[in-house]
């Protein structure tokens, strides 16, 4: 079995929607492809959960990247004391 490699393609979007993409880029600190990943990933788990709400999608994506930096801490479950 052949592993799966990301490849890059080029893709034609509105000038609408670039623009649209530049500035909210910048003001997350992005650029713009990666703001363009970042809609299609929420996007993608939107679709696949429609319960979820937006709050709730980037909450989680933000805990992720918590743990991958390493900061996160252990919970601990109190005893009922």
């Amino acid at each position: 079995m052949r592993p799966c490699v990301a490849k890059s393609k080029a893709v034609k979007l509105s000038a609408d929607i670039l623009n649209v993409a530049k500035t909210c880029a910048t003001s997350n600190s992005r650029s713009v492809p990666k703001q363009i990943e970042h809609w299609a990933k929420i996007g993608k788990i939107a679709e696949e959960n429609p319960d979820l709400p937006y709050e709730f999608i980037t909450g989680v994506l933000e805990g992720f990247k918590e743990t991958e930096r390493g900061e996160t801490t252990p919970f601990e479950f109190r005893t009922g004391e």
